[in-house]
């Protein structure tokens, strides 16, 4: 694995892009995402309170998406951190997506390294068995593609669908889910939890 080399002795700009579990999207509750809990770690228990976090993940959105619109939601901010977590709405596409998706995300990770950014790919957390079919058979898969380009591309990798397995092992994921495809607060810390260990700027303060 690729280790987080990023210079923590200047301030600098975070952006989180993705699908709507980097949105935080309604099934939080009210309690902080996973991205949130990541800034209060890094701006506030790191005291690094003049880094800018900047979480431009879309509901619903692929990796398609977030390549056309790269410029809007990513480029014009140049962060030096890109976190890019994408694959539960792509594998939706089932096998004929993998290598489309592979395509474009590569592309997205090279364009981020163009702009200088130190970029960190995130697998997709587990899935419960009655999500739609497509995606809970192919998301093994499309996480396997995120963990080949992390490596060939020289990104950070954060292997949430791996802490998740070691977890729950062959149980489902019920407790840390909201729905059949969301994670609730809980599992938002949990992915909160294994980035900021993965970048080595963890673990938040406040236990789960």
């Amino acid at each position: 694995m690729n280790e987080f080399d990023f210079d923590l002795a200047s301030r600098a700009t975070w952006v989180f892009t993705g699908d709507s579990i980097t949105q935080g999207a309604y099934h939080t509750h009210g309690f902080r995402s996973w991205v949130e809990l990541v800034s209060e770690r890094v701006r506030w228990e790191l005291g690094r309170t003049q880094d800018i976090v900047i979480n431009s993940g879309v509901s619903a959105w692929t990796a398609q998406e977030i390549n056309t619109d790269f410029e809007y939601l990513i480029g014009r901010f140049a962060p030096q951190v890109l976190s890019v977590s994408l694959g539960t709405n792509d594998a939706l596409d089932g096998e004929s997506g993998l290598n489309k998706f592979r395509r474009r995300l590569t592309e997205i990770v090279r364009r981020g390294t163009k702009i200088h950014s130190t970029v960190v790919l995130h697998t997709p957390v587990l899935v419960l068995r009655h999500a739609p079919p497509a995606r809970h058979e192919w998301l093994p898969a499309y996480a396997e593609v995120i963990r080949t380009i992390a490596n060939d591309e020289g990104a950070i990798l954060v292997d949430h669908e791996q802490h998740w397995r070691q977890h729950f092992g062959a149980e489902a994921p019920t407790a840390w889910m909201d729905d059949n495809t969301h994670p609730n607060a809980v599992g938002h810390r949990h992915i909160a939890d294994t980035t900021l260990r993965t970048l080595r700027l963890g673990p938040l303060q406040e236990q789960i």
